[in-house]
């Protein structure tokens, strides 16, 4: 497993509680797992996906990731309408582990509140989070 500062954790996107990563593109927000939650998982071997056009609200679990080692809950980092999931994952869960900021997002929403986003960790928090 990584030191906590060897994880790679991008500047410009915010993270959750729950080890949740969020990115902001105009009015969509791409929604994955962090570096440290695909680190502690170990090697992923299925993503539960959400459908397109499902609806749920902060806190409310969207889908599930699971390793050789356990099955982990996702949840959602802030209300919205998912518009994309990212379907490369049914036959490739690995990327979650290989790029999980880029080609191993989960999922891409419309929030019902774009302000929501403001509310998250920074790259500072979530370390703090980490116990850095």
């Amino acid at each position: 497993m990584k030191e906590i500062n060897e994880l790679n954790l991008p500047e410009d996107i915010k993270y959750t509680d729950d080890h949740e990563w969020v990115k902001k593109d105009g009015d969509i927000i791409t929604i994955g797992i962090t570096d440290y939650a695909q680190d502690q998982l170990g090697e992923i071997v299925f993503v539960e996906l959400p459908e397109v056009e499902d609806s749920f609200d902060k806190g409310d679990e969207f889908g599930t990731v699971e390793s050789v080692k356990a099955v982990s809950e996702m949840y959602m980092p802030m209300a919205g309408e998912v518009v994309e999931a990212n379907e490369a994952l049914e036959d490739s869960p690995e990327l979650v582990n290989t790029s999980c900021y880029d080609e191993g997002w989960i999922m891409k929403i419309k929030p019902q509140d774009p302000s929501d986003f403001d509310g998250l960790l920074d790259k500072a928090a979530y370390l703090n989070l980490l116990g850095e």
